[in-house]
């Protein structure tokens, strides 16, 4: 991926989205012709020429300093996460590329881990959201990527390409969200992925949802949460994720899924357990 691209349009869709009045500014109403804020405005907010923001907006961030991203980033109204990524874009501090290119792989340990949560789907994801490693339960819950070559385990395909999520997830748009947010941070951690660009440039052909979100530029790393699904066998359930980063291996993830005790989902989540347990499930 072009990294001064991924800059330019990262500063202009976030200089887009804010208005005059977030930022204590007049709104000169019809003779506003830009949404969001001008650039004169933004430069005068973070302390800056006009002239040397608009060559950071343009891709070029030789010798930009911390202190002016930070600047930057306040301006701008960035998150954490946001301004991380931002960082990344500007200053190169990238992954190896040879990292990126590194085959990943689950350590029979994990895998063990996982067989041993009885009551709990679990998965593994690793560097561009893809599925390494899952127990049964999991494979019972969010369907069985055994039945899949492994190119094809991968959390964005299985949201944007499989039909089956879109009945799965009650609020299948917050999660293709969520999940176009996440692949957004990945890239500016690798931008020389080319696995990475592979799996984006096929999304962008195969579903146009995809293309309309990973144009917005969102980031995100989302930890924990709720999730409801709808699911074949039994009914809807909500349930909380947790997303745990191991320490020694910080591009695997271990992603777990539980209700409520003495919830209506929790029996259900029960009863999906006992019914996985007849049925041939693989797991790899």
């Amino acid at each position: 991926m072009d990294q001064r691209a991924e800059l330019s349009e990262f500063l202009r869709s976030r200089r887009a989205r804010l208005k005059p009045e977030d930022v204590g500014l007049p709104d000169l109403g019809r003779h506003r012709r830009v949404p969001g804020l001008r650039r004169e405005e933004l430069a005068q907010l973070a302390g800056v020429s006009v002239a040397y923001y608009t060559r950071l907006e343009q891709g070029n961030a030789q010798n930009v300093s911390v202190e002016v991203l930070d600047a930057i980033g306040r301006a701008l109204r960035l998150t954490d996460i946001e301004h991380d990524h931002l960082t990344h874009l500007a200053k190169g501090k990238t992954k190896k590329k040879r990292a990126a290119c590194r085959p990943q792989h689950v350590r029979p340990a994990l895998q063990q881990l996982m067989d041993a949560m009885d009551n709990v789907p679990a998965q593994l994801i690793g560097r561009r959201l893809d599925i390494l490693g899952w127990n049964r339960m999991a494979a019972a819950l969010l369907g069985d990527m055994a039945q899949l070559p492994p190119q094809e385990r991968n959390m964005a395909r299985h949201v944007f390409l499989d039909p089956a999520a879109r009945s799965l997830y009650v609020d299948w748009h917050g999660k293709a969200v969520d999940v176009v947010s996440i692949l957004r941070l990945c890239a500016g951690c690798y931008p020389d992925d080319p696995q990475l660009s592979s799996l984006v440039g096929e999304l962008s052909v195969k579903s146009e949802e995809f293309r309309t979100m990973w144009a917005a530029h969102t980031v995100a790393d989302k930890g924990h949460g709720v999730k409801r699904l709808r699911h074949p066998v039994v009914g809807e359930l909500t349930l909380a994720y947790e997303t745990l980063t191991l320490p020694e291996e910080h591009d695997l993830s271990l992603v777990t899924f539980h209700a409520e005790p003495g919830s209506a989902s929790e029996e259900s989540l029960r009863l999906l357990g006992s019914w996985s347990a007849d049925q041939p499930v693989r797991v790899a």
